[in-house]
């Protein structure tokens, strides 16, 4: 059997039939053969990925052409899988019915040889290119989702940097809330979470916390315990994160920006009633808000603060049964404890990269079947947004934010950081040419770029997390102490030779 060639498979009480057609087409196709509906659909089952066309006959025991149709229909798979129906019967509700089930074409018997082979051919070749044209738009919103996806990553590293935390607590929240979810959806079909919402909460999760940008750093690091004042002030961060949202003129009806407010806004209010910003009371508190709750108070309760040491695994469970922490959905509190075992195991062995590649294909697939926009307005439409909240979110910190891609050499800086280094917002690297800044007469500015430049030279090994540099800049006139976290992207970074492509880079002065 050539593996290179399409596979098909008959499906056939008749023996002498199923032999006609292997006969006709096997110069050109490998076949498999199925004598009834059972056998059929244990086939499809198995090799989904391998079959090109199916060949179904309409009158079979145990299960006819229509009862197969119906189940390849439930499990999805005739959008992947052409079939043509082969019968003599030739009533015109039983090909209307076939056709209403997904069939692509109907051949009665007895059938000419060349018009077989012709549909078989044109069929496959009609499913290819359709597969290939649809793998295309595909991946090019996934590398759009990416994109986006990094730069609200890279926001949320720049707020947990500012309040002092260690840099995985997104990722951590992003593998407890998926983990919860999942095993939610195992358990009850109340809250309608399929696999689509999943990968987008699971991304809106890594917003959680944005509003703390507001927050005075005397109170966000503060080591001792907060005065009732300033527990107030710092209660603000979910109202003020929602205000941001809100204030974004674009994008509102998205899933990603309504699962993005929900979470922000109320994923410290408590099943009991008596959580705040709103006092929101048991299923009141959307359910993305809820999962992404318990993941943020079981990560904090394990991961060391300015204020307290790690608690172990089993104290953090223990404190949440207790209510010391808040109060939960009671069978979010089953999920959690059905996933307790493997949870440890996953935070220690996560990866982001295959973790982000799963949520953004999970994105992306969401948008290629969403019935209501055209998919080039919807990717053209969610890049220009995500510009315009790049925009929103740089105008609330006070840091410097660049971006940089290796090739072709092109360094962008924002406007904040343009006018702060004294430096174009777009320079281009050439061999022997610098353009953009050649006719600069400031030297210190000269310097600031060569300082951008070595810190992103130096580091090129594969990193799947930012990292951290301390680098002294001229900004304002005044030799500033800054810390400089770079986020790196890589093109396959599984593969043995990964390309580093771009990076993206936070300058916050330490004054």
């Amino acid at each position: 059997m050539d593996d290179k060639r399409p596979l098909i498979l008959v499906v056939d009480d008749v023996a002498m039939n199923r032999a006609l057609l292997s006969d006709v087409l096997s110069d050109k196709y490998n076949i498999i053969e199925a004598e009834n509906g059972n056998e059929a659909l244990l086939l499809l089952r198995e090799r989904t990925s391998e079959i090109s066309l199916v060949l179904l006959d309409m009158v079979m025991p145990e299960r006819d052409g229509m009862e197969v149709l119906t189940i390849m229909n439930k499990n999805g798979w005739i959008n992947e899988i052409p079939v043509i129906m082969i019968s003599g019967e030739t009533a015109h509700a039983l090909i209307e019915g076939a056709y209403m089930l997904g069939v692509t074409d109907f051949i009665g018997r007895p059938f000419d040889e060349m018009v077989l082979k012709n549909r078989v051919n044109n069929t496959i070749r009609l499913y290819k290119k359709q597969k290939s044209l649809s793998d295309l738009v595909l991946n090019q919103i996934y590398e759009k989702t990416r994109n986006n996806s990094m730069m609200v990553t890279m926001l949320s590293h720049i707020v947990e940097f500012r309040n002092g935390e260690s840099g995985m607590h997104v990722l951590h929240i992003n593998t407890i809330t998926e983990m919860l979810l999942r095993e939610l959806t195992h358990r009850t079909k109340k809250y309608q979470i399929n696999r689509n919402n999943i990968g987008i909460i699971c991304t809106a999760s890594s917003m959680h916390d944005i509003g703390k940008i507001t927050i005075p750093d005397k109170i966000l690091n503060k080591p001792g315990k907060l005065t009732p004042e300033e527990f107030e002030i710092m209660k603000n961060h979910t109202v003020n994160c929602a205000q941001m949202l809100d204030a974004v003129p674009v994008g509102k009806d998205e899933p990603l920006m309504k699962y993005a407010y929900e979470i922000c806004r109320w994923h410290h209010e408590r099943w009991d009633g008596k959580g705040y910003p709103d006092g929101l009371k048991g299923d009141e508190i959307p359910i993305a808000a809820q999962v992404v709750s318990i993941a943020d108070v079981y990560d904090a309760l394990t991961s060391e603060r300015c204020y307290k040491p790690p608690f172990t695994h089993e104290k953090a469970l223990e404190m949440i049964h207790n209510n010391e922490c808040g109060v939960f959905n009671p069978i979010l509190m089953e999920c959690l404890d059905a996933i307790a075992d493997k949870l440890v195991m996953a935070l220690q062995t996560f990866d982001w990269s295959k973790q982000a590649d799963k949520d953004f294909f999970y994105i992306a697939d969401a948008m290629m079947n969403d019935q209501r926009h055209p998919i080039y307005n919807q990717a053209f439409r969610q890049f220009i947004d995500e510009r315009k909240k790049c925009h929103f979110f740089e105008s609330t910190l006070n840091g410097i934010l660049f971006e940089y891609t290796y090739t072709p050499s092109v360094m962008k800086l924002s406007s904040k950081a343009s006018q702060k280094l004294g430096l174009p917002k777009t320079i281009i690297f050439e061999e022997n040419k610098t353009n953009g800044v050649d006719n600069l007469q400031d030297k210190t500015s000269n310097e600031n770029l060569e300082k951008i430049q070595k810190i992103l030279r130096r580091h090129t090994a594969l990193k799947d997390k930012p990292f951290l540099v301390k680098q002294t800049f001229n900004i304002d006139g005044k030799s500033t102490p800054c810390n400089v976290k770079v986020l790196q992207i890589w093109t396959h970074p599984q593969n043995e030779n990964p390309v580093l492509t771009s990076a993206y880079g936070y300058i916050d002065t330490l004054q």
